[in-house]
């Protein structure tokens, strides 16, 4: 048989290809925002995975609230689906990271792709009437008169104890302060941690990730004046190790976490302002970084930065906002990034996020542009491609952006915070359009915001950092508390199958306090299942 080169070609390309070990599905699904905090992570493979490739170190998921989910693997019969079973909940209203590593084997010794996989989907909120409550007004000075600049930082579980603590970023005193939770469901935090956290100059931005997946948060800050990066390994008690503080360019602006190389770790990206370029850092797998390259974004003054799935192909992108545009840099599966759409905007985009805005499970964009006192809204196409942007008023200078569910009605809402001015909160629609909802009024200077769930009650409260005031406001989500349902034991809202079976489970003799025992006879039988289905549905 004779066949032309390009025909042997298109053979030996369709071979490669179908040697390679694929992702099908995951669950849940990627761009999800109404996960259960408890789920599983599963994953679906296009051919049986061989178990001796499947670890921490080739798949593993980062609760950006409840910080590492370290668990037990379980393979299907049939090979393809490999479940985690993660030890501790996701936090409510958060994103997960999955990452899954080119280490990752078939039984029949295909391997995942060079560049491995990624996604991330958001855990539901509990419904709320975003009615907030100051719960606490607290210092980040150590002593009256201490100038400090906090202006920003993370919410992270940071000593495993199931409750959301703080690592907020200084400017001016060069150091990250971690403030424990109180730990009493009061939404209220302790004092900050002495002796803090030193990084490079002028910190600003910062993200939470297990770098030496050791399943204890790490943190990274991207350092303005310092033209650096700082890397601080978690110790699982609320302190840190020394910082390892990189230099990256010049004006280290913003910061991402994603895995550049495909290997399982976590490498970060960062944005240079006065070079106008990217800069990526490459993890050795223990939370060292070494390796620091260039990349040209191509577009001017780059200074926020965020890392998402912006096609669905399985690969984290960044996106990128400069001094006039906003652009998706697509990742390529043999290495590198490409531009895939630029939107121009008015003013510098000083702060972006990146989630499924209205609902049809393709990663959208907000972002705050300081000159212009605006917020923009740029939806995307599923391919990357971003629509013209819808514009907002914010107060003025706005310099942060942040997104959750707050009233947990299953779409992600939107905070900006104005240096000039307050914190406006403006409510999702459902389909990516937005409404004012409410001002919150600054001691000085709005600066950032942390929609997190403080007080574990499943509903997001906020905290609040003012950089100028050199304080936080710790606000408590008022959350909605529908009457219970008898028979309604899990508090899903729905008396069904599962309530069912715990009645049955109590089933016989059952002193008191017993839920399932509805007429309260000391016994569980006919009577209460009789009550039980009145109820039912």
């Amino acid at each position: 048989m004779n066949l032309h080169l390009p025909a042997v070609i298109l053979l030996l390309s369709a071979s490669a290809a179908a040697q390679e070990l694929e992702v099908v599905s995951t669950t849940p699904d990627r761009a999800s925002v109404v996960a259960d905090p408890a789920s599983a992570i599963s994953v679906t493979f296009n051919r049986a995975v061989d178990p001796a490739s499947i670890g921490i170190s080739s798949f593993h998921a980062f609760s950006r609230g409840a910080g590492p989910l370290p668990g037990s693997f379980s393979i299907s019969k049939d090979g393809r689906t490999v479940t985690l079973e993660p030890i501790r909940d996701a936090s409510p209203g958060e994103p997960v990271t999955v990452t899954l590593g080119n280490q990752i084997q078939a039984l029949d010794g295909s391997t995942l792709r060079t560049r491995g996989h990624q996604f991330r989907y958001w855990t539901k909120a509990r419904a709320s009437a975003m009615e907030f409550e100051v719960i606490q007004a607290i210092t980040t000075s150590a002593f009256p008169g201490e100038e400090v600049i906090p202006y920003g930082g993370t919410a992270t579980d940071l000593d495993g104890d199931g409750w959301i603590d703080l690592s907020i970023v200084n400017e001016e005193t060069n150091d990250v302060r971690v403030f424990m939770n109180s730990a009493d469901g009061t939404c209220r935090i302790d004092d900050f941690l002495q002796p803090t956290n030193p990084v490079g100059a002028v910190p600003s931005p910062s993200e939470a990730a297990d770098f030496n997946l050791d399943g204890r948060p790490d943190l990274c800050t991207a350092n303005i004046s310092g033209d650096s990066v700082s890397i601080l390994l978690g110790n699982g008690d609320g302190t840190y190790t020394p910082a390892q503080t990189l230099p990256t360019g010049n004006g280290a602006r913003g910061i991402a976490v994603l895995d550049l190389d495909g290997d399982g770790d976590l490498d970060i990206a960062s944005t240079a302002f006065y070079s106008s370029t990217l800069v990526l850092l490459y993890n050795d797998g223990s939370g060292v970084f070494g390796d620091v390259t260039n990349y040209q974004a191509g577009i001017n003054g780059e200074w926020s930065l965020q890392a998402d799935d912006m096609n669905g192909d399985g690969l984290f992108d960044l996106v990128v906002g400069g001094q006039t545009q906003v652009r998706v840099l697509l990742a390529s599966e043999s290495g590198g990034f490409q531009t895939q759409s630029t939107r121009s905007v008015n003013g510098r985009t000083w702060q972006l996020n990146v989630a499924d805005l209205d609902g049809d499970q393709d990663v959208d964009v907000a972002c705050v542009n300081s000159f212009s006192d605006q917020g923009y809204i740029f939806l995307n196409d599923g391919d990357g491609n971003l629509s013209v942007g819808t514009n907002y008023a914010t107060d003025d200078f706005p310099l942060a952006s942040d997104i959750g569910d707050l009233d947990g009605d299953g779409d992600l809402d939107w905070i900006t915070s104005s240096y000039g001015g307050d914190w406006f909160l403006f409510e999702n629609e459902g389909d990516g359009s937005f409404n004012f909802h409410e001002s919150f009024d600054s001691p000085i200077a709005a600066s950032c915001s942390l929609p997190v769930d403080m007080d574990n009650d499943g509903d997001l409260d906020i905290v609040f950092v003012d950089e100028l005031d050199d304080s936080m406001l710790i606000l408590q989500n008022s959350g909605l508390n529908p009457p219970e349902i008898p028979g309604d034991f899990d508090g899903d809202g729905v008396v069904g199958g599962a309530d069912l079976g715990v009645l049955l489970a109590s089933w016989g003799p059952c002193p008191a306090p017993c839920p399932a025992d509805l007429n309260g006879d000391g016994v569980v039988g006919g009577a209460d299942i009789g009550l039980l289905l009145v109820n039912w549905g």
